[in-house]
C-alpha cells in the first residue's frame, strides 16, 4: 500500500469512527453477498453453495443506494466467494461512487497481477484473507502453502489494506499454524488478526491450554489497528461468557444473496426483512433488543461494531419463541473479521 493511500485509508477509517461516536442512528458496517457459490468446500464452512448465480449488478446497486441512504459507513463484500461475480469491480466502483469504505473477504485463490490491478483501479480499501492451515487436509485448502504465491503478488502489486486472519480452536490439528501464519503475514508487510473458531450458530468452544498459548501469542503478534480492539476474546478463549450490547440489525447489518436483513452470517433468519423494506424503525428496533446468542458470540466484525454503543443505550430482552430462532446451520463456520 502506498504511503499517501495508506495515509487517506486511516483518515477515512478516523472520519467513520468519530461520526459513529457522534451519531448512533445509522449502519457502521454492512456484510453483503452478491456470490454465494465458492470454488472450495470447506468442511466447517456454512456460507457457500455450488449452483447459486451471481446477484444481478443492477440489484447489486439498488441495494448499494438502499445501505447508502441509510447511512452506511462500510460495505464488505463477502460469499462464497466474490470473486466469482463477473463485475465485482463495478460493485466496488459504486460503493466508493456513494462515499462507502469497500472491504473484501475473499480465499485468496484468484488473485493474480492482472486481477489485482483491476482491484486497485475500482477502489478496493481493503482485503482480508482467512488462512486455516499450513499444510492443506480434507477439511480445508485454505493452506499457506497454497496460498503464499499469492500472498507475495498481493504484497507487490496491491494498493489496498490487507489483513490476513488465522483460526485457532474448533479441532483445528495443529495450533501451531497460527502462528506460522501470521508471521508469514506480518513479514509480508500486512496486519494479522487470529478467529477462535465457533460452532453452527457462532458461540464459543473453549480453548485447551496449548491453544490459550498460541492464540496471546498471535495476538501480540497482531497488537495493532483494529487487532487492538478484540480484547472480548480473553473471555472467549476462556470459554466465559462476554457482556457486551450486540447491535446487530441495526449498527452491523448482514444482507444475504436474496437482499434479505439478517443479523449475521451464523443467525440468518432474524429478522428476515428484505433490505428494501428496511426502516429506521426497523433499526431502532434491533438497536435496543438485546440478542439471546450475545454472550458467547465469538465474531469479531459484529463484536467491533458493538465496541462504539457499548457505552451507552441499555437494551432489552426479546423473548423467542423456538420457532422464532435460527435454524441451526451445518457444519460448523468460522469467526470473520473485517477492516
Amino acid at each position: 500500500m502506498k504511503r499517501s493511500t495508506f495515509l487517506k485509508w486511516k483518515l477515512r477509517q478516523a472520519s467513520f469512527i468519530t461520526r459513529a461516536l457522534l451519531s448512533k442512528n445509522h449502519p457502521v458496517l454492512a456484510h453483503v453477498i452478491p456470490m454465494r457459490r465458492c470454488n472450495l468446500a470447506c468442511g466447517y464452512c456454512n456460507e457457500y453453495d455450488k449452483v447459486s448465480q451471481p446477484v444481478p449488478l443492477e440489484e447489486m446497486k439498488k441495494r448499494l443506494d438502499k445501505l447508502a441512504d441509510l447511512g452506511t459507513s462500510i460495505i464488505t463484500i463477502s460469499g462464497g466467494e466474490p470473486l466469482m461475480h463477473p463485475q465485482l469491480d463495478d460493485i466496488i466502483r459504486h460503493i466508493r461512487k456513494r462515499g462507502m469504505i469497500a472491504g473484501l473477504i475473499s480465499n485468496g485463490y484468484y488473485f493474480t497481477p492482472e486481477r489485482i490491478r483491476r482491484l486497485n483501479e475500482a477502489g478496493l480499501d481493503a482485503l482480508q484473507i482467512s488462512i486455516d492451515n499450513v499444510e492443506p487436509d480434507e477439511v480445508s485448502k485454505k493452506s499457506l502453502k497454497n496460498l503464499d504465491k499469492k500472498l507475495q503478488l498481493l504484497a507487490e502489486h496491491a494498493n489496498f489494506h490487507i489483513n490476513i486472519n488465522s483460526v485457532i480452536g474448533g479441532g483445528i490439528k495443529t495450533p501451531e499454524d497460527a502462528l506460522t501464519i501470521a508471521k508469514r503475514a506480518v513479514e509480508l508487510g500486512f496486519s494479522s488478526t487470529v478467529g477462535v473458531i465457533h460452532d453452527h450458530d457462532g458461540t464459543l468452544k473453549p480453548l485447551t491450554e496449548r491453544e490459550k498459548e498460541i492464540f496471546q501469542q498471535v495476538k501480540k503478534l497482531g497488537n495493532k489497528d483494529h487487532a487492538r480492539l478484540n480484547w472480548f476474546q480473553d473471555s472467549i478463549a476462556e470459554g466465559k461468557p462476554y457482556e457486551w450490547r450486540c447491535r446487530a440489525g441495526a449498527r452491523y447489518l448482514y444482507i444475504c444473496e436474496d437482499g434479505l436483513v439478517h443479523w449475521c452470517s451464523q443467525q440468518r433468519g432474524y429478522p428476515g426483512t428484505p433490505l428494501a423494506d428496511y426502516t429506521m424503525e426497523d433499526f431502532r428496533r434491533e438497536y435496543y433488543s438485546e440478542k439471546w446468542c450475545a454472550p458467547t458470540c465469538t465474531l469479531q466484525c459484529v463484536h467491533q461494531v458493538g465496541i462504539l454503543d457499548n457505552w451507552r443505550d441499555p437494551q432489552k430482552p426479546v423473548p423467542l419463541t423456538r420457532s422464532d430462532k435460527p435454524k441451526a446451520k451445518e457444519p460448523v463456520g468460522e469467526m470473520l473479521s473485517v477492516e
